[in-house]
């Protein structure tokens, strides 16, 4: 009886030790950044504060996983791949460094937790965040679309409404390569958005012609 028990209780560690080794790759974690942002500052007669709101995120794009479509409109996710945070998170802490960092009429710039009075809100929608391999199913190409929102923060008046969007091929099909078109893509559409928001406060706040 002690024989069998002692052969069941070795058995019973080998197969748990055994469970201890995986074949599977380790899991990347990824995040975005906005290059050389912070060097470009704010003009020097920047005088409004804007506070960006959590982004709204399209069904199955609000998680931390990677999003790419497949053929068939097949929605699926980069294996043992995810971003640093819930897409909604981090896309709202690049738009802030982006948009504190753009030369624009903003002399503060805060997310959705800040707690000084702002002047304008921005609300971003993500229509579109993905790689897409139906066009080229060896080479991906990230797709960025955000739907814009400027309004008056005092009154909820809506000074614009635009889409920014931003399209970069994949240089290969490897995560590393992936998330750096991701980052352009990400990079170059909260470029435009800051640009048409500065632009979109410039001519609400222009004094009336005589």
């Amino acid at each position: 009886m002690k024989r069998a028990l002692g052969a069941a209780l070795a058995a019973a560690l080998a197969a748990c030790s055994s469970g201890l080794h995986s074949s599977a790759p380790a899991e990347q974690t990824y995040v975005l950044r906005a290059p050389n942002a912070a060097e470009q500052g704010t003009t020097g007669n920047a005088h409004m504060r804007l506070r960006v709101l959590r982004p709204l995120a399209a069904p199955g794009l609000g998680s931390d996983r990677i999003a790419l479509v497949a053929a068939g409109n097949r929605l699926d996710f980069l294996a043992a791949s995810r971003w640093a945070a819930p897409l909604p998170d981090m896309l709202e802490a690049l738009a802030v460094e982006i948009l504190a960092g753009s030369g624009g009429p903003w002399s503060i710039v805060e997310d959705s937790r800040g707690s000084l009075a702002a002047d304008y809100f921005l609300q971003l929608s993500v229509r579109r965040f993905e790689a897409d391999y139906t066009q080229r199913p060896d080479v991906p190409t990230v797709h960025v679309e955000l739907d814009c929102v400027l309004g008056r923060r005092d009154d909820g008046t809506v000074v614009a409404s635009f889409r920014a969007a931003s399209t970069q091929d994949a240089m290969q099909n490897r995560v590393s390569s992936i998330v750096a078109a991701f980052e352009q893509a990400a990079d170059t559409a909260l470029a435009s958005t800051a640009q048409r928001a500065a632009a979109a406060v410039k001519s609400a706040t222009s004094p009336a012609p005589p």
